[in-house]
């Protein structure tokens, strides 16, 4: 199924893949909800690009936008001081620990403290994924008062002028 042209697949791979037409997967193509790239003549198209159309993810919501991409700014945080993020972390997952016992909640700091024992890129990987899993964990994020004030202000105003309040 996978060509020799960088391991792209071929309109007739796909068609196969996904139980329909040649002719529908170039429909697709030529409507832009199957990216592509042309070889040639020829279209060729990403096994992931083809996963993605099978198993589309769900759209974030604006809260969650906003939580990721504070999240971001947190791992920008972690890359240049990892010691001081994630102590900090640790120190509020054990006083939300306490507070939050026998509840949902408590599931989710399980998994973050989880995530810190990994280390820095369990953790980085997590604040900055759109993974439904990491979604759930930022909605019940450790990071609190990570970010200095002025810095968490300034993240978001950047998230408002970017355009991502309008992307959900």
């Amino acid at each position: 199924m996978v060509t020799s042209d960088g391991g792209l697949l071929t309109t007739g791979a796909v068609a196969e893949i996904l139980g329909t037409s040649r002719q529908q997967v170039v429909n697709l193509c030529e409507r832009g909800d199957l990216p592509f790239v042309m070889v040639g003549k020829h279209r060729r198209i990403t096994r992931s690009a083809v996963e993605e159309l099978l198993h589309p993810r769900p759209k974030l919501t604006r809260d969650q936008l906003k939580s990721l991409w504070l999240h971001q700014a947190v791992a920008g945080l972690l890359v240049t001081d990892p010691d001081a993020v994630l102590s900090k972390a640790a120190e509020n997952l054990d006083r939300l620990m306490v507070q939050h016992q026998g509840t949902m909640t408590e599931i989710w700091l399980t998994r973050w403290r989880e995530k810190l024992r990994q280390g820095p890129g369990a953790v980085l990987k997590t604040l900055t994924s759109e993974d439904p899993e990491a979604v759930e964990l930022r909605q019940n994020s450790p990071f609190a008062g990570v970010l200095p004030q002025a810095q968490r202000q300034q993240a978001l105003k950047a998230f408002t002028r970017s355009g991502w309040e309008s992307a959900a």
